[in-house]
């Protein structure tokens, strides 16, 4: 099992730096087709299966699917220990199976895991609780897939944006960092130092609370419309955070999912209005 994982993980990588649609760290989507955007997935298992159902990839081959911080939360083995890693390998499973269509955003779980840094959810520290599960299950092979993993999450694209100017990622630098955004980041190769605290990789995926004045100043400058992030769990699945700015959460029974036609023009109230609930798809 240990060689199959490896593989995937390798595999994946591969794909997400030789991707056609990628031009440095950003996936620029074609000028057609339908966009399906979730939230913070957190090993939620079940709502993956709606989230699947509802994209539907292999009769819908124009459907882009935009899946983001699936790591860290969900299942726990008998010793508290973290296994949403099973979830996250099905989901690479996905990835190889419909490479053009899924595409994997990197979040501050992400870099936490890359830099094995600390990162507290539920009161948790979520490395250690994942590390001790892929250790019970790779026990002498846990270093291999470990790192195979951390590879994988280093090659994972920092956004997505369509040519109707909808950015998409996890989340955006906090106010006082945007100004002095170095926004070169989306055109150099990403190094495990960079995705440190201080970096501006860090800034980009740990980000909270944007104001309106702040969010403007970030469109113009990546010449974008609209935001939509994850990163800040919203206990209703979604939240209108600003003019232009669209919170998603898909980690928890009131999550959701965004859906929208790429050559469509959208409002911010437009794209909340394609909003569905995760509850009300069957799976």
């Amino acid at each position: 099992m240990t060689q199959e994982i490896v593989d995937l993980c390798e595999k994946a990588a591969e794909l997400n730096y030789s991707e056609p649609l990628r031009n440095g760290n950003i996936i620029e989507l074609p000028d057609s087709g339908k966009v399906i955007v979730t939230g913070d997935l957190h090993g939620h298992c079940k709502n993956f299966k709606r989230i699947a159902a509802h994209a539907d990839l292999a009769n819908n081959p124009d459907t882009y699917l935009i899946l983001q911080e699936i790591l860290h939360g969900g299942q726990e083995d008998t010793h508290g220990g973290c296994l949403s890693f099973r979830l996250f390998f099905d989901i690479l499973k996905l990835k190889l199976q419909y490479p053009r269509q899924v595409h994997l955003v990197m979040g501050n779980h992400d870099t936490a895991i890359i830099t094995d840094s600390d990162v507290i959810k539920g009161g948790k520290e979520m490395n250690e609780a994942m590390k001790h599960s892929l250790k019970s299950c790779f026990e002498s092979d846990f270093e291999e897939v470990h790192e195979a993993l951390k590879e994988y999450l280093l090659s994972q694209p920092l956004a997505v944006k369509t040519s109707g100017g909808i950015w998409i990622s996890h989340s955006l630098p906090a106010d006082r960092y945007i100004s002095d955004f170095d926004i070169d980041l989306f055109d150099t190769e990403l190094f495990p130092d960079d995705l440190l605290r201080g970096e501006p990789a860090y800034y980009l995926t740990w980000g909270r609370k944007h104001s309106q004045e702040k969010l403007d100043e970030f469109a113009k400058a990546l010449g974008v419309k609209i935001f939509i992030l994850g990163h800040q769990k919203q206990d209703d699945g979604f939240k209108k955070a600003g003019d232009n700015l669209i919170i998603l959460t898909s980690e928890h029974n009131h999550g959701t999912l965004l859906t929208f036609d790429i050559e469509k023009e959208y409002t911010t109230d437009e794209l909340v209005g394609c909003i569905i609930p995760l509850a009300s798809i069957e799976a």
